[in-house]
């Protein structure tokens, strides 16, 4: 209080200093105390002009802002394009390995049937150059069997008619034999036929699948090189916008200069006016009362504190347990991470060949191992389970993006209140994010239950 009430005195003090010296001026000068010049006041044609060049260049950021913002669409139309053809680059890429493995396999039935039909053959030949040796040695030896020749003689036309006889039953049975032979190099040969039209086959669908797969490339290739050339034309649109919204700013800056000058001049003048009637008003009230002067301490109010396995957990666990790794293109299987594959394009630039990670689909081969084997393309997973709508989605369940499902680019699993755990793409890494319902597909795929 002590501190309060000399703080007050001087105050007092100082107010009945000033209004006197105030008086003392006017009586003895007849004019006001000098004041500050005044600041600068801009016409109004200067703030006019301001205002109209800020307008212009406004309308010059909204236009680029829109040109952006259609280029950004179709940009990320071009990567939902990539994503596709990186896809389908992947599954023709399976096709290609089963449809090689089918040609192995043909190749090696068709060179066991070959190699069965070249040996009954070669049986049959024997057979038939041991009857003949068998029938020629019998008539020279006078017997049927050279072994029994000694017991046997023909002294009589008889004898000799019953030995033919013999010789004719046993010969009749090694033609029965050779016939028998025969039949079987029939089938063998048969088989070798069916095998070489089967081989036929394997390698033109192998030739087929090859081609496939060189398409696919050369489509993710020709995808890709849209792609970087709307991403440069973005670029040089972004530049220009940058551009004019420097512009703009400091368009906006010079009429907010104008303003705040003419602000401060208008403030001066509201000031001056004010000091010139405290001024009247300090002297009139030292003129009438010289000893009394006033003070006063402001009030306030305080500051208001600022206010593997088979169930769908399993499931589920198992691929948030990944959370955090690269994104590796053509990566991941039943047993975990692998290092990715090139593609000759955007998954190269990104160095997937030289990461240990995943791609979308190989996480959902390595969450649902404990349930089935799935291939490594997200097409052929879309169907790998029952169809739900997506308003029945729950937990576990896949969902896929594309335009239908021969253009499915992506899957991603549902964790439940809007979540899902995926494998974005290049350049990213294994992460839970929002379920994006732009192009997702109108069914989920469920595996479990």
């Amino acid at each position: 209080m002590r501190g309060e009430t000399g703080s007050g005195a001087v105050a007092r003090r100082g107010v009945t200093i000033a209004a006197l010296g105030v008086v003392l001026l006017l009586g003895v000068t007849g004019t006001g105390v000098a004041v500050p010049p005044p600041p600068p006041n801009p016409s109004d044609s200067e703030i006019n002009s301001s205002k109209a060049e800020a307008n212009a260049k406004a309308g010059d950021v909204g236009r680029l802002t829109n040109q952006l913002a259609q280029a950004e669409s179709k940009l990320a139309q071009l990567n939902d394009e990539v994503e596709l053809k990186m896809e389908e680059a992947n599954k023709a890429r399976v096709d290609a390995e089963s449809a090689q493995d089918a040609a192995a396999q043909a190749d090696r039935e068709a060179r066991s049937a070959r190699t069965e039909a070249d040996a009954a053959q070669a049986a049959i030949d024997k057979a038939r150059a041991d009857l003949d040796k068998f029938a020629a040695a019998s008539f020279q030896q006078g017997s049927t069997i050279g072994s029994v020749s000694a017991y046997l003689t023909a002294d009589s036309p008889k004898e000799l008619l019953g030995r033919a006889q013999l010789l004719d039953a046993v010969g009749g049975s090694r033609l029965n034999a050779l016939d028998t032979m025969k039949r079987a190099q029939t089938e063998k040969s048969n088989k070798d036929a069916t095998a070489r039209k089967k081989l036929e086959i394997a390698q033109e669908r192998k030739r087929e699948a090859e081609a496939a797969k060189h398409e696919a490339d050369n489509a993710q290739s020709a995808a890709q090189h849209a792609q970087d050339t709307q991403a440069t034309q973005n670029e040089l649109l972004e530049a220009d916008k940058a551009n004019v919204e420097k512009q703009l700013f400091e368009a906006q800056q010079k009429v907010s200069g104008l303003q705040g000058q003419r602000q401060r001049y208008e403030d001066w003048k509201a000031q001056k006016a004010r000091e010139d009637e405290e001024r009247a008003r300090q002297a009139a009230l030292a003129a009438s009362r010289p000893s009394q002067g006033g003070g006063g301490r402001p009030s306030g109010r305080p500051v208001q504190s600022a206010p593997a396995g088979a169930s769908v957990e399993a499931v589920v666990q198992r691929a948030l347990s990944q959370l955090g790794l690269p994104y590796a293109w053509g990566g991941g299987n039943t047993s975990g991470p692998t290092r990715g594959i090139r593609d000759g394009g955007t998954a190269d630039r990104y160095g997937d060949y030289m990461k240990i990670g995943f791609d979308c689909s190989g996480l959902m081969i390595y969450a649902f191992a404990g349930v089935r084997a799935l291939p490594h393309y997200s097409g052929y997973q879309y169907n790998a389970g029952r169809k739900v709508p997506l308003s029945q989605m729950r937990r576990g369940d896949m969902l896929f993006w594309g335009g239908s499902a021969r253009g499915i680019h992506h899957v991603a699993m549902y964790l439940g209140n809007g979540q899902m755990v995926e494998a974005p793409q290049s350049g990213l890494r294994v992460r839970i994010a929002p379920v994006r319902y732009g192009g997702i597909m109108p069914y989920a795929t469920r595996l479990i239950g």
